[in-house]
């Protein structure tokens, strides 16, 4: 597993995205560059929940796909997977941002993919100041938030919700629970390992959200630490109807390839 062989590194005045890509395009040499990046997203994905999450009924059959994987590399190549897990971490423990979502885009592997975009961290960040507004009161009077986005891709709302929880003195690790969905295993795998790595209490679920389809479920870190299980069943067991349970469903705004050709947002 990747924190088998990981030996942290400080990285003060670097760019570690960019030594994330340069990293990257350097094992591209011999590998396809869309498969390196879902391969490290797949690989620290699963090295952190099998790390954290020992009773789950997937285990065995993530660690038999994390051993599948590591056969295509050798020995010094995925040296550079757990140096590039260490940058990762390093970068994102200097403050939240979709730092898997920049280095996707920047590395231009959208068009390899169904023409995916990463909604830019500054908007995701400004809309989630705007939708914090309304829930600004209600975080300081109730035990905690919840946040559902149905078609989270990286986890860029999700982590900008957090930042501007931060940002107003609420500990969002305590106050708020969030519920990631995305029906591409790649977004699910970079939506975890980001909200994983900050710390953040939540599901990721791959599935398809307007078929109501789950395919599997993942559950970070803080989620299992801090008995989130728990608490959501205590909430769910109060009077309060179903569509009041989830304070905010907040979702990236429409972009695609056509829409960012043609200049425009919404």
């Amino acid at each position: 597993m990747l924190e088998a062989v990981f030996k942290p590194v400080v990285w003060i005045g670097r760019d570690v995205k960019k030594d994330i890509i340069k990293t990257m395009n350097t094992l591209s040499h011999r590998h396809d560059a869309w498969r390196v990046f879902s391969d490290f997203v797949e690989m620290s994905a699963v090295s952190i929940a099998n790390a954290c999450d020992q009773f789950h009924p997937d285990r065995d059959k993530r660690e038999a796909r994390y051993m599948e994987i590591v056969k295509a590399y050798t020995p010094d190549e995925l040296s550079q997977f757990a140096k590039m897990f260490g940058m990762l971490t390093q970068e994102l423990e200097a403050g939240p941002t979709d730092a898997l979502g920049e280095i996707f885009m920047e590395m231009d592997l959208g068009s390899k993919w169904h023409g995916q975009f990463f909604t830019p961290y500054s908007l995701c960040h400004a809309t989630a100041k705007i939708v914090m507004g309304d829930l600004e009161e209600k975080a300081k009077t109730q035990p905690f938030l919840t946040a559902n986005e149905p078609a989270c891709g990286g986890g860029a709302m999700l982590i900008a919700m957090a930042e501007v929880m931060s940002e107003k003195g609420l500990n969002y690790q305590k106050t708020l629970h969030v519920t990631a969905q995305d029906l591409d295993l790649k977004a699910v795998h970079m939506c975890y390992v980001q909200l994983s790595l900050l710390g953040i209490p939540g599901i990721v679920i791959h599935g398809n959200t307007l078929l109501m389809e789950t395919r599997s479920m993942w559950y970070t870190p803080m989620h299992i630490m801090g008995g989130w299980n728990r608490k959501l069943k205590a909430q769910n067991e109060t009077d309060l109807q179903p569509s009041e349970l989830i304070e905010s469903v907040i979702q990236n705004p429409p972009f695609s390839a056509q829409d960012q050709s043609q200049g425009t947002l919404f």
